[in-house]
């Protein structure tokens, strides 16, 4: 028999938390969480998130140990956005069996109903920023951070629940040559002498962070449009501010430039897969060590995140932002990248990969069903 349990306690917390660790423990593809962080995001206050979202969390039981979990959310920021009464499914992850799976999300779903949702999608976080996506194609690649990791049979029971394909994600690993580089280099300096753009310099961590609230102001106006993307207010900002931008390498964040004011932005990170597997979801003791050693001397660059303001989508800053990485990287003996998520149909991102050797290694699908 199987139960339910909503999570509530710092307990339950914890046990919502460690599933995953259990369910994946031997699996060589799967990247663990920072357990302090997955934790928070639970926690009303320690995510403001909760300022415009509702959520519950549940785990489920059988024979007195846990065999899955779920979340449910609805974001009232971006079902006011689109005008359409969106529930959220979140964080699912249950042993092979059909009847755990069926339990999950009967009790996601009839919440999110009884909340006055008219449908389902995910699985989503509580913003872009979050979780997105269940992997669908590539479980035999070690994902980036930014990235997730699932069991193949997940698909299948999805499919079998009647939930339908929504949007795709299509995720690429691209080795750097010559030939990218003297393109971009060209185009670059190209741009330069006709619109006046120029490449924004941060050296450190301080004088990058006084960038942190204009890269937001980018990314909020960039990504208005796309799927899934609230506006992020100062409480939402401030947090990934903490959680990200303080962690950057300067070294692999490009910004352009018009008249003194930042149009663009492009944030890449070493990646920190294997160094992640090896702290296992803590810093401490010894975590924080395999990640500090993975960031001083990478071998990956993760694309993390891009943004140009909507008025210069055409003309070519995201050339100059990549062509200035691709510079520094070149200089550095690195050729390897590996991209985020970037939409199927997104065919001007997906076109500039051709002037790589890549492969189009994984896809990640959000689902959908009316309630």
């Amino acid at each position: 028999m199987i139960s339910i349990k909503e999570v509530i306690s710092a307990k339950d917390i914890r046990e919502f938390v460690d599933f995953q660790f259990n369910l994946y423990k031997n699996e060589s593809f799967w990247v663990p969480p920072l357990k302090k962080d997955e934790r928070k995001m639970l926690k009303k206050e320690t995510n403001p998130a909760f300022a415009f979202c509702d959520a519950k969390f549940w785990t489920a039981w059988k024979d007195g140990n846990c065999v899955g979990r779920i979340g449910a959310i609805v974001n009232h920021n971006y079902n006011k956005k689109i005008g359409k009464k969106m529930g959220r499914f979140s964080r699912i992850e249950f042993i092979d069996d059909a009847e755990v799976f069926s339990k999950l999300m009967e009790t996601a779903e009839n919440w999110l109903q009884k909340a006055g949702m008219e449908a389902v999608h995910g699985p989503l976080g509580f913003t872009n920023l979050d979780n997105q996506g269940l992997l669908i194609e590539g479980f035999d690649y070690l994902p980036c951070i930014a990235s997730v990791y699932h069991k193949p049979y997940y698909k299948d029971y999805f499919e079998k629940r009647e939930y339908l394909k929504e949007n795709d994600w299509v995720e690429f690993r691209l080795t750097l040559n010559e030939q990218a580089v003297t393109k971009g280099n060209r185009g670059m300096e190209l741009l330069k002498r006709r619109f006046g753009f120029e490449i924004v310099k941060a050296d450190t961590k301080p004088e990058l962070k006084k960038y942190s609230h204009r890269i937001f102001e980018i990314l909020n106006a960039s990504f208005e449009e796309l799927p899934y993307v609230a506006e992020m207010d100062d409480a939402m900002i401030a947090l990934y501010t903490k959680k990200y931008i303080e962690m950057l390498d300067p070294r692999f964040v490009t910004m352009v430039s018009k008249d003194g004011v930042v149009i663009g932005f492009f944030i890449g990170l070493a990646n920190l897969s294997e160094a992640m597997q090896k702290a296992g979801g803590c810093l401490f003791p010894f975590g924080f060590l395999h990640l500090m050693k993975a960031m001083k001397k990478p071998k990956v660059i993760d694309m993390m995140l891009t943004g140009v303001l909507p008025e210069y989508h055409s003309s070519g800053v995201a050339v100059m932002l990549i062509a200035e990485l691709q510079r520094r990287l070149m200089e550095m003996g690195i050729n390897q990248l590996e991209t985020t998520g970037v939409f199927e149909t997104n065919h001007n991102v997906i076109s500039n990969w051709k002037n790589y050797d890549h492969i189009q290694h994984k896809r990640r699908r959000c689902f959908v069903k009316e309630l």
